[in-house]
Order: structure tokens, then C-alpha cells, then sequence
């Protein structure tokens, strides 16, 4: 057996039942091999689109996702998606082709490990092909245990070796858990949790934010449970959204996500508990929706995290589930139960305007060249046309607030918010990961115009795939966030936009259903797909309106 081979299989065995990239000569044979031990293997046109598929893909099914690419260029391609990845703490491994030491002129050298330090990943190579099983191993527990996106180098001449040991374990068979097993992680000291039970008694209107680290540990029933004991409203950051789905007193979104209504009582707030939450700029409104007079404490597992963005009244390192399930139990001890927050007149504003679905609004105004629809007007529709079982991708854009709030999900693996980076162009890619992991939901792929026609070749991925995809495109015919933002100075805005594309007839090419909206009444189209089979992708050419910047986007470039 070459080390390839071994590789391949040894990968398959640790977990990698889907596997995402492009292949080249350099990952040719591991890639067969991965595929030999029962692995899927599932092709994308570029090697950027390939690993922010796999990156979605561990989000949203959980456990490790794996991506496999040449060396050289078939890595660099992929750069922008492993940066958003390893921002994002995904546990992703990256098979990448290597040159051979000796081979020191090859057009192909580059320093890899340097590459995937300088985005945040974790560089690891097969060192020898006696040590290829450790290697790979080692590789993998790093994705897993610590979260965090790996390069696994395979040095050409290594694999086109004999693997010296025996051939490893056959694979189990294909029943593997979701979700990959982590070690347990850690609680706070007694008195750290006596402390925070302290700041929670004391507190009359508390509100929790629980952030990527408590989506991550599966906080929301002991978070929802310490919320009800102390009266307190949970919100969660964007990436979070959906981890009270169905709670009467949940927020929603934290920062400039938030409604009227959840900003408002955010700011009244007498203790604010960030849960696995940075406390970062685009969750408290660069730090105005948190009250001068707030007590702020935060929890997360990593010490770097307490107070980088905002100064902390407490601090505790810990695992935010289990930190809840302390602290409440400290509660439970003391005989505490308050309501808090969770008044009358709280819940009534709540089922009034709760939802931005709810919250009024003036049409946007008629524009030259057409009718175009109001993006609020677009996205409500579509949220009551769209199952409520779903799974939304946003790319990022002045676009990505409709989506991202207007379009109700039903839990934190729901919302595929790939923004860590804020890299536009991985819309698409987002939800063709995400599609492949929950094929049991309808996934909503929503996108600027410039962002899929920055990425528009994974259509044909799609259509491939066979998946009943929604590609919901806000076409503003430019990089609306620039324009947005460069316009009031009066500054030429010819680099940032562009003639009218049909966007529409781009689907048809590559095979998708497709259909122009400019009203409501051409969403009928998106129904009659709606209704199936839903074989192919639908791709929705939306011309929304272009006069006035996102109310998210007005709020993140104030002072900007």
C-alpha cells in the first residue's frame, strides 16, 4: 500500500464520510482513496467554492469536515475559505498536495505552512511514511478537540511511497455520529460561579447574549432553563440566531441585527452575560447598546476572549453549558426564582414587534428604469412562502440583514452565517455545503449580485448535485455596501457599479429554474417550484430597490 492509499483510508476511518474539492495530481490518489473507504466525494469548480462547502458543511452537520486540493495553486485558490473558517474555529482538515523537499525548482513550491499560519490554521504535515497514521491522527484530534481548521501537507515523494506497517483497521461501517465527540470542557471555580449567581440575584433586568460558543456547546436548553429561573431575556449573536427559536421572550439578534423593539430593551439592561459571545463591535452597536450603568460579565472557554473587545465587570473561563448548568444549580441551592425581565408588559411588546416581520415600513420609492421590488417587501414574502423546516446561507453584502432576519429559521444550525471574514463570494458555496449536510431541508442561498457572479461556476455544481436549492439574488446591479458608503461624500462610484446582467438567463445556462422578479406577483414563479419536485436549483433575479443603505449598514459605518 502506498502512503497515499494509507492516508486515504486512514482519513475515512477518523470520520470523513463527505468529502469536498478539487483534484489535481497532487491529491489524485488520496482523494481515490477516500473515496475506496467509503467516503463521498463531491466535486466543485474551484477550490475556494470546495472548502467553504466543507466549511458549511461541519457547521451545519456537525463533526469534521474535510477539503482536498492540489499543492501550490490548488491551495492558494482556497486561501479565502480556509481564512473564514479558521476565524470561525470550524473543525476542518485540509488535504493539500505537497512538493517534494529535493524538489526545489518546481513551479508548485510555495510555503504552505506559512500560508495556512498567516489566515489562522493549523500548519501539519506527513512527516515520513512511518509516521503517515500518527501524522493524520494527530491532524485530525487538532480539527476536533480544539476547533480548529488544519493543513494537513502531503509531500509528493511520501505518498508515492510504500507504507512500511501494516494496512490500517478496515472502516466501520457508514453509521458514524453527527457529531464528533470532544473532550469535556471546562467549569468555573466555585466561587466564580457564586459570584455570577450573585450578579444574577441582584439583577432586574438581565438579558443573556449567547454567542458562537454556546452554539457550539450546545448551550440552549441550559441557558434557556437559567433564563427562566432569573428572569432573563436571551438574545444571541447573528451567528448564534436561532438558539431560542420559539422562545416568547426570546430577543432575537443582538447589535445592529436587533429590531426597535430587542434594541430597546437590550439597552435597559442591568446585567448583560455574554455566553461563549466576543461582545464585539457588531453585537453591542460598537458598544452603545450596552447601558453606561450595565453590569457586564462574560463567559467562554478562552481566557484571550474575556475583555478583548469591551471592558468586563467579571470574567469567567468555562464552557457556557456548563457554566449554566452550575450557576443554576447555585441558584436552585439559594431557593433564587425571579421574573425579572420577563414582565407583562415585556411579553405583550414582544408578540407586538418582536419580529422585524412585524416592525412597519415605508415602501421605498419608484426608480428610474423599472419597477424593482423593496427588499423587506421580497423577504417577508418569502418567509411565508418557504417551509418553516429550512436552512439559510447569506453571503455578505449591504443585502445580508433581509435575509439574515427577515427569513425566520428554526434553530442555530439554521442560519449558515459565513461573515467571520467578511468576505464576499461565499454565498453560494455556504449553501451547497449546508444542502449537502441537511438534504431533509429546503436551503435558501441568498446573495448579491456580486457575490454569485464572483462564484457563479458552483451552479453548476448544484444543478450537478441534483439540489433543490433556492438562490435568492438581490440584484442592485453593484457592490451596494461601497456605494452605500462612498456615495454621501459625493465620490465617483463607477469602480462599484455595473450594467444590467440578466441573471436569470445565467441560471438557465448552467440549468437551474430560474425567474426575474421585480413585484410580489412574480413570485408565483418560486411557488410553482416551490410545489416540486424541486429537482433542479431556482434561481430568483431579484431587482430590489437601490436608493437607501441597509438600516444595519447606516448603523456599522457611523463613525466609520
Amino acid at each position: 500500500m502506498k502512503v497515499a492509499e494509507a492516508v486515504g483510508e486512514a482519513i475515512a476511518r477518523l470520520g470523513a464520510d463527505t468529502v469536498f474539492g478539487v483534484v489535481g495530481s497532487g491529491n489524485f490518489h488520496v482523494t481515490n482513496a477516500l473515496v475506496a473507504n467509503g467516503a463521498r466525494f463531491v466535486a466543485a469548480r474551484h477550490e475556494g467554492g470546495a472548502a467553504t462547502m466543507a466549511d458549511a458543511y461541519a457547521r451545519v452537520g456537525g463533526g469534521l469536515g474535510v477539503v482536498t486540493v492540489h499543492q501550490g495553486p490548488g491551495l492558494t485558490n482556497a486561501v479565502t475559505g480556509l481564512a473564514e473558517a479558521a476565524k470561525s474555529r470550524t473543525p476542518l482538515l485540509v488535504v493539500a498536495g505537497e512538493v517534494a523537499a529535493a524538489a526545489v525548482r518546481s513551479n508548485f513550491r510555495i510555503d504552505q505552512a506559512a500560508i495556512a499560519a498567516a489566515v489562522g490554521a493549523v500548519p501539519e504535515r506527513v512527516h515520513s511514511p512511518a509516521t503517515a497514521l500518527d501524522d493524520v491522527a494527530r491532524a485530525c484530534r487538532t480539527a476536533v478537540a480544539e476547533r480548529r481548521t488544519v493543513l494537513l501537507g502531503l509531500p509528493l515523494d511520501i505518498q508515492d511511497a510504500e507504507h512500511p506497517g501494516p494496512a490500517p483497521d478496515p472502516p466501520p461501517l457508514p453509521h458514524r455520529p453527527r457529531r464528533a465527540q470532544v473532550p469535556p470542557l471546562p467549569v468555573p471555580p466555585p466561587g466564580a460561579i457564586a459570584r455570577l449567581a450573585d450578579a444574577l440575584q441582584a439583577a432586574e433586568r438581565p438579558v443573556f447574549i449567547a454567542g458562537r460558543g454556546a452554539r457550539l456547546s450546545r448551550a440552549a436548553e441550559p441557558l434557556a432553563e437559567l433564563a427562566r429561573r432569573c428572569g432573563a431575556l436571551p438574545a444571541t449573536s447573528a451567528v448564534a440566531r436561532g438558539l431560542f427559536a420559539g422562545d416568547p421572550f426570546s430577543l432575537d439578534v443582538s447589535g445592529g441585527f436587533a429590531t426597535p423593539a430587542a434594541a430597546g430593551l437590550i439597552a435597559g439592561a442591568d446585567l448583560v452575560v455574554g455566553w461563549g459571545c466576543s461582545l464585539n463591535m457588531w453585537t453591542t452597536r460598537h458598544g452603545a447598546l450596552i447601558g453606561s450603568g450595565a453590569t457586564v460579565v462574560q463567559v467562554d472557554v478562552d481566557a484571550r476572549a474575556l475583555g478583548a473587545h469591551r471592558t468586563v465587570d467579571l470574567g469567567l473561563i468555562g464552557d457556557a453549558a456548563e457554566t449554566a448548568r452550575a450557576v443554576s444549580a447555585e441558584l436552585e441551592r439559594r431557593g433564587h426564582a425571579s421574573t425579572g425581565y420577563r414582565t407583562p408588559e415585556v411579553a405583550e411588546l414582544l408578540v407586538r414587534e418582536g419580529r422585524w416581520q412585524d416592525v412597519p415600513y415605508e415602501e421605498h420609492p419608484a426608480e428610474d428604469g423599472g419597477p424593482r421590488i423593496d427588499p423587506r417587501t421580497l423577504t417577508i414574502a418569502l418567509d411565508r412562502m418557504l417551509p418553516p423546516e429550512r436552512t439559510v446561507a447569506v453571503d455578505s453584502g449591504n443585502f445580508m440583514g433581509y435575509p439574515s432576519m427577515f427569513l425566520d429559521v428554526p434553530d442555530s444550525d439554521a442560519l449558515v452565517f459565513t461573515q467571520a471574514f467578511q468576505a464576499v463570494g461565499l454565498g453560494l458555496a455556504t449553501a451547497i455545503g449546508a444542502a449537502v449536510a441537511r438534504p431533509d431541508r429546503l436551503t435558501v442561498a441568498a446573495l448579491g449580485d456580486g457575490g454569485l457572479l464572483m462564484s457563479v461556476a458552483e451552479l453548476e455544481t448544484a444543478v450537478r448535485l441534483g439540489l433543490g436549492l433556492l438562490v435568492v439574488v438581490y440584484d442592485d446591479e453593484a457592490y451596494g455596501a461601497e456605494v452605500h458608503h462612498f456615495a454621501p461624500g459625493g465620490h465617483p462610484l463607477d469602480t462599484v457599479t455595473f450594467p444590467p446582467v440578466d441573471v436569470a438567463a445565467v441560471g438557465r445556462g448552467f440549468g437551474c429554474a430560474a425567474a426575474t422578479v421585480r413585484g410580489p406577483d412574480d413570485l408565483a414563479a418560486v411557488a410553482a417550484w416551490l410545489d416540486g419536485p424541486r429537482d433542479r436549483p431556482m434561481l430568483v433575479d431579484a431587482k430590489v430597490t437601490r436608493g437607501q443603505a441597509a438600516w444595519w449598514l447606516e448603523e456599522a459605518f457611523r463613525g466609520h
